[in-house]
């Protein structure tokens, strides 16, 4: 059964000089529950964009984008906030961590708006499973990229989330942790029981996947952004 499914999805921007900018026209897409995905596309093909309105952070000028039998764009703020906590995690390509928080924090903050809860057991151990069991209590600011990474991820498994939506989660690593961190992020979407959509322009991390998507493929808009 599809976690995600897309009808009809368009997506404009307008530019400073009035032009108006078409960066997503997506006659249909679906991602079965459980499966591994990734999406392709060039630098400033419309991968994040897509990516956030799949989240609910956008809304879509047209179309459906049911995540978990739900319209996210027929959803009130509060509706759409409610849901996403409870079906979405989202690994932010610059990871959006809160910065006057620990790592143990960040994640447990995650959990306030889940639909069980905070779980300090729950958070722990999934900071241990991703090798920060002794940097539970370290900002941001004192973890390596690598690090943050991992906290990151930590935060959108956080909720036992249906989907995980991965925006070039190792696009910050070299290629050894980009590696062992794409491994992380799909060792835990299984264990889970989570789908998994990653975004990325890597070679190498596509190499990994055995379902890659060309966004060009299913995208028929002109003058794209990112």
């Amino acid at each position: 059964m599809p976690i995600l499914e897309i009808e009809g999805l368009t997506k404009s921007y307008r530019s400073p000089d009035g032009e108006v900018h078409t960066v997503l026209d997506v006659p249909r897409f679906e991602l079965l529950g459980g499966s591994e995905v990734a999406l392709r596309g060039r630098s400033g093909s419309g991968k994040t964009t897509l990516l956030n309105v799949i989240a609910g952070i956008l809304a879509p000028d047209s179309g459906r984008v049911m995540v978990d039998g739900r319209d996210m764009a027929r959803l009130s703020e509060a509706e759409r906030d409610t849901h996403r906590a409870a079906t979405l995690g989202y690994v932010f390509q610059t990871f959006n961590l809160l910065q006057g928080y620990s790592a143990l924090e960040n994640v447990l903050l995650g959990m306030l708006f889940g639909p069980s809860g905070v779980d300090r057991a729950f958070a722990e151990q999934l900071l241990a499973e991703l090798g920060l069991s002794d940097r539970m209590f370290y900002r941001p600011s004192q973890l390596s990229v690598g690090q943050q990474q991992r906290v990151a991820l930590a935060r959108a498994l956080a909720n036992r989330p249906k989907l995980v939506l991965a925006d070039e989660p190792t696009g910050s690593l070299d290629p050894e942790r980009a590696d062992e961190a794409l491994e992380l992020v799909r060792r835990l979407c299984r264990q889970y029981n989570a789908a998994l959509l990653l975004v990325s322009h890597d070679r190498a991390v596509l190499d990994r996947f055995e379902t890659t998507v060309d966004l060009g493929a299913i995208n028929h808009a002109t003058g794209r952004r990112d």
